[in-house]
């Protein structure tokens, strides 16, 4: 993933109903939800939700598809598995990071 695609992919996750529904959508695996069943989820009115999945959609995250009167949406988990590849690139100084690494490597700050 270059910083482009990077900038926008946190750009749309970085509000709460978007990452929530993004959260639900990689939980729910390939098969997806529908909007709908995501604007309840995240207490979202469906226009809303609407908005904020095509944000989602714009910025690659998610992909979606038609099933009868419903649109279902996915996690596109290469985008993902990208923008998290992309910000761990060069993680603990390149060396391979677990459980073994030195506890200064890893922060929990931010946990």
């Amino acid at each position: 993933m270059e910083a482009a695609g990077t900038i926008r992919a946190l750009s749309a996750l970085a509000q709460e109903h978007r990452l929530a529904a993004f959260r639900l959508l990689v939980q729910a695996g390939p098969e997806g939800l529908a909007a709908g069943t995501l604007a309840e989820a995240v207490g979202a009115a469906p226009s809303a939700m609407s908005f904020h999945l095509a944000q989602l959609d714009h910025a690659g995250l998610v992909t979606q598809r038609r099933e009868g009167r419903s649109i279902i949406y996915s996690a596109n988990y290469p985008a993902m598995t990208g923008l998290l590849a992309y910000l761990t690139e060069n993680c603990c100084a390149g060396d391979a990071c677990g459980i073994d690494t030195p506890a200064a490597c890893v922060s929990t700050e931010f946990a």
